[in-house]
């Protein structure tokens, strides 16, 4: 990729993550670190693939992208908000009461494709939007973000088998693969491992990247996207409250809001960040 797009990728993705940690703290609840975790991952997609319009959110043919992972939605609402679907201050009033910005993703909400939060249902409507867009020779993709924790349920491969069956090259799945559940290590409470060779397993095809590098990200997507005849899995290993230090792979941040002290640190932290980067574009 040419290096000014991606310090502009870096910037977009800094900003995703003050509005994370923004919305998060307003709330005084919500789930930031895999919030964080796929930060990079939606900067990518929303910045660079995905053809969806912030003045026609409903277009038909536009690319579809179900956050089956729904507790992360901070990180849904920051990335539509950085993209102009609504203006990222209304991430102060996530989880109020009476706002549209919940703890889990509604459909209700510009930009969001599919309400979510059970966790492993999202895949399995993933499967169903890219097979109605198969039978109606559509041209949108469908993109479904996994948790690594998430693919313990059974559902999954339910999908997992479906998508195969029906060759839904027109899905792609990403797992983050940050190795951190809300209880624990994944290898430690119920482990999914390994991971690829599952997909593989399952009739996917299957790519691996670092969640937390533009250029690797962008090798596998276009990679992706030549498939033909099966579903695609991309396996990012990413980690889990990237970008702000005292949260990075600690499991206690899965679901804990910052207090005023980690807030103005966390935040000091990015708007640093987000200087250094804009200095250099």
């Amino acid at each position: 990729m040419d290096e000014m797009l991606v310090r502009q990728l870096q910037i977009h993705a800094c900003r995703i993550r003050m509005g994370i940690i923004d919305g998060v703290y307003h709330a005084k609840s919500g789930h930031p670190g895999g919030s964080l975790s796929i930060a990079d991952l939606l900067t990518y997609l929303y910045f660079t693939r995905m053809h969806v319009y912030p003045d026609n959110p409903d277009f038909a043919e536009r690319d579809r992208l179900v956050l089956s992972k729904g507790h992360t939605a901070p990180a849904l609402y920051a990335a539509l908000a950085e993209k102009g679907f609504f203006p990222m201050d209304e991430m102060k009033t996530l989880r109020h009461i009476g706002a549209r910005l919940q703890g889990h993703p509604c459909i209700t909400i510009p930009g969001v494709d599919m309400s979510s939060g059970s966790l492993g249902q999202g895949i399995s409507v993933a499967c169903g939007m890219a097979l109605a867009g198969k039978h109606r020779n559509d041209s949108y993709r469908v993109y479904t973000v996994l948790g690594d924790g998430e693919i313990e349920e059974g559902q999954v491969w339910e999908a997992a088998m479906f998508a195969a069956h029906y060759g839904l090259d027109n899905l792609t799945a990403i797992v983050d693969n940050n190795g951190l559940q809300i209880d624990g290590k994944i290898t430690d409470v119920c482990s999914p491992e390994p991971i690829p060779a599952k997909f593989e397993a399952f009739g996917w095809r299957v790519f691996e990247a670092d969640a937390h590098d533009f250029n690797d990200l962008d090798r596998v997507f276009r990679e992706a996207e030549r498939v033909t005849g099966q579903p695609v899995a991309i396996i990012q290993h990413s980690v889990k409250g990237k970008g702000v230090s005292f949260m990075e792979n600690q499991v206690s941040w899965h679901g804990t809001a910052p207090n005023a002290e980690q807030y103005e640190k966390a935040m000091d932290e990015l708007k640093e960040a987000l200087s250094r980067l804009e200095a250099q574009a």
